[in-house]
């Protein structure tokens, strides 16, 4: 009886010790079969000369050999790797490394109890008299350890527990009273971690993902779902254009992610995201694109180590080999080892971008262009194409028309040697959609009933609005597009298209006041030398002096717009920007700058305020229909149609100086050089006085008289 009962605390039934779950399905368990969540072994019911006492005994202890089984199957179904040998792929779905290194941990703990088993046989058979408290005393710690072990793997077979899942449960369960139990589980908790440390170290060394059954918590962009498709179906096409052949850069923005359901909840996020950051730093480093390399082997003192040098990959394995190693799992030791790596791929990712691929260079040419810091050349190309863009755009040939005005800007002021000009392009995309769009309603609808001969201005206010879509495109190559991403260049065209429209604003009123003198000039000498009475032209000039001193003020408010964007935000902001340049050596931290000044140059310049926005545009838009119809200053319903312009930019002007000191934006980070801009709009209380004015007091406006 004792045999059988040792060979039942091994998972073996007899006569004596049954098992009810065999009985009812009258044949063997396969290998397949669920684990059973009740113990199945019983005593068998026609034994009768065990007393009950003993029998109470006997049917506890027997549930350890149950439960011993039970481990014993789900160790073996999990390291069961015969599915390979026959070249069977159905069974990967339920295949998983982190249970096969989990059930190698089992092993080493159910290969203790049966040495005690073992030993405890031994025990009996040289006792003379053998008695049933030897088996209870020998296995008593048994009775800790094997119950919470088999509620844990009835767990894990229960909702499919695997992966990063798998290591958070082991670890929660750590957390127990018991030292015995807290010391096997962690033995279990060890055994996973090295698979999640292997896999670290084929991502953060080699930059691979080798993650055949989906458990790490990094993991493949996958379009499963059509909302993910979607979201990255422009985003995908736009990578394409720029690089075909270039698979590290579409890894880089599209390829990966962190998976959170797979993430434990002891790895913080932060920690993940620098895994995540370190891996795709290095699948670059190792993977550089074939046009680079042969541009980088023409210079010589470029020539030196590779991109990531052996001695450093070798010391990130070092760094997860010392984890590893390691009994236990240190928090502390784990995020700094990570940190560390991090900072080794930053390092040298900010080395390839802002030393070899000239960060620097491209930066100063993209301020150049996109935010009009060559002044020359951008008023040269305005003045050449003033009269083109006084007509409505053509739909069909647009840019090629653009693209005369274009080169001659080019030959007066570009420079041979300026080596990134040619990688500037002139585009007008979309002119339709342009045209339609709201910024028409500016003026348009609310007067459209006011007077007839304003709808002969239909294809003026087409022409304004239309020319608004000129944009810039800046073609850059392996490795920029990894700081260069097409939503920043996008911000760029944004901004871009903003400061053309209020520095061609600018030269229209500069214009429009030289045209105007001109015109007065002649017929003051004609009359003079006519010697006609003067009355006439004193009369007339002194019909235009109130729309001179209305572009005087359209002026005035345009000049230190401009200045302020150019100098108190674009100066200031590159500023700030070269000087993290200078003292940063991370690649992360350098996107983040460069981040924060664009959206200082955007928040600053007031294009995340659409009301401010609006305002905006409309006064320009009122600035050039100013200036095209006091050009043409012939009858009585371009002066009716002048003073609608005059009260209208008076309103905006009013309203956008009331929004901009408003107390929201006065504790914004628009406010220092904010301050600084209404100080120079407001120096002799001019705006103000009017603003409140207008809040206060409806005021007829001043009244252009009519021209005789």
């Amino acid at each position: 009886m004792l045999h059988e009962l040792l060979l039942s605390l091994l998972g073996y039934t007899g006569d004596l010790v049954v098992d009810e779950r065999e009985h009812q399905l009258s044949v063997g368990l396969s290998p397949e079969a669920s684990i059973s969540d009740q113990c199945t072994f019983k005593l068998a019911s026609d034994v009768s000369f065990i007393e009950s006492s003993e029998r109470d005994i006997i049917e506890k202890t027997i549930r350890l050999g149950f439960y011993y089984r039970e481990l014993d199957r789900f160790a073996t179904k999990s390291r069961n790797l015969s599915w390979i040998r026959f070249g069977n792929e159905s069974p990967m779905k339920n295949q998983s490394v982190y249970r096969r290194a989990i059930a190698n941990g089992l092993v080493e703990v159910l290969s203790v109890y049966r040495s005690a088993v073992l030993h405890m046989e031994q025990k009996l058979l040289s006792d003379p008299l053998p008695i049933l408290a030897t088996v209870t005393q020998s296995l008593n710690k048994f009775f800790v350890l094997l119950p919470p072990m088999y509620e844990l793997i009835l767990e894990i077979e229960r909702d499919g527990i695997s992966g990063g899942k798998l290591l958070n449960l082991l670890h929660k369960r750590c957390h127990c009273g018991v030292p015995e139990l807290q010391t096997c589980i962690q033995r279990l908790l060890w055994h996973g971690h090295q698979v999640m440390y292997n896999q670290l170290a084929s991502w953060m060394v080699y930059g691979i993902l080798h993650d055949q059954y989906g458990e790490f918590f990094i993991c493949e962009q996958e379009g499963n779902s059509a909302r993910d498709s979607s979201s990255n179906t422009n985003m995908a096409e736009r990578l394409a254009r720029m690089s075909v052949n270039d698979g590290s850069l579409s890894d880089w923005h599209l390829g990966f992610h962190i998976s959170l359901d797979m993430l434990p909840e002891y790895i913080p996020m932060h920690i993940a995201e620098s895994i995540l950051f370190a891996g795709k730093a290095i699948r670059v480093l190792r993977n550089p694109s074939s046009a680079f390399r042969s541009v980088d082997a023409r210079h010589k003192k470029l020539m030196g180590d590779e991109l990531l040098p052996q001695s450093e990959a070798d010391k990130i394995e070092s760094m997860l080999i010392n984890l590893k190693d390691s009994s236990e799992f240190h928090k502390r030791s784990f995020e700094g080892a990570v940190d560390s790596i991090r900072a080794i791929a930053a390092s040298h990712l900010w080395q390839l971008v802002v030393v070899r691929a000239d960060l620097n260079g491209h930066l100063k040419a993209i301020k150049d262009y996109f935010l009009l810091a060559k002044g020359d050349f951008f008023q040269t190309f305005l003045e050449e194409s003033r009269q083109l863009m006084r007509l409505p755009p053509r739909l069909s040939t647009a840019e090629a028309d653009l693209m005369v005005p274009f080169r001659l800007a080019v030959t007066k002021t570009i420079s041979d040697e300026d080596k990134y000009f040619s990688r500037v392009t002139l585009r007008m995309p979309a002119i339709g959609t342009n045209i339609k769009s709201s910024k028409v309603d500016v003026s348009k609808p609310k007067y459209a009933d006011t007077d007839s001969g304003l709808s002969s201005d239909t294809s003026l206010e087409t022409s304004l609005d239309g020319w608004d879509g000129i944009a810039l495109e800046y073609s850059v190559d392996w490795p920029l597009q990894l700081f260069f991403t097409q939503e920043v260049l996008s911000r760029y065209c944004r901004i871009f298209q903003y400061l053309l429209r209020l520095k061609r604003t600018q030269l229209e009123l500069e214009k429009s006041w030289e045209s105007v003198m001109q015109q007065d000039h002649s017929i003051f000498s004609e009359r003079h030398i006519e010697r006609v009475n003067g009355s006439l032209s004193q009369q007339r000039r002194q019909c235009f002096r109130p729309m001179w001193r209305v572009r005087e003020h359209m002026a005035f408010l345009i000049r230190n717009l401009q200045f302020y964007i150019q100098v108190d935000v674009i100066e200031s902001q590159w500023n700030v920007l070269q000087t993290h340049i200078e003292e940063s050596r991370d690649f992360a931290e350098l996107v983040e700058f460069h981040q924060e000044y664009l959206s200082a140059l955007i928040s600053q310049s007031f294009l995340d305020i659409g009301s401010v926005s609006r305002i905006l545009d409309g006064i320009m838009k009122l600035c050039l229909q100013f200036c095209w119809k006091m050009e043409n200053q012939e009858t009585d319903a371009s002066t009716n149609e002048l003073e609608r312009i005059t009260e209208e930019f008076n309103k905006k002007s009013n309203s956008l100086y009331t929004i901009l000191r408003s107390s929201r934006l006065a504790g914004s980070q628009r406010a220092p050089f904010l301050r600084r801009f209404l100080l120079r709009l407001n120096f002799n209380s001019y705006f103000e006085q009017t603003a409140q004015g207008v809040m206060n007091v409806i005021r007829p406006s001043p009244a252009i008289p009519p021209l005789q």
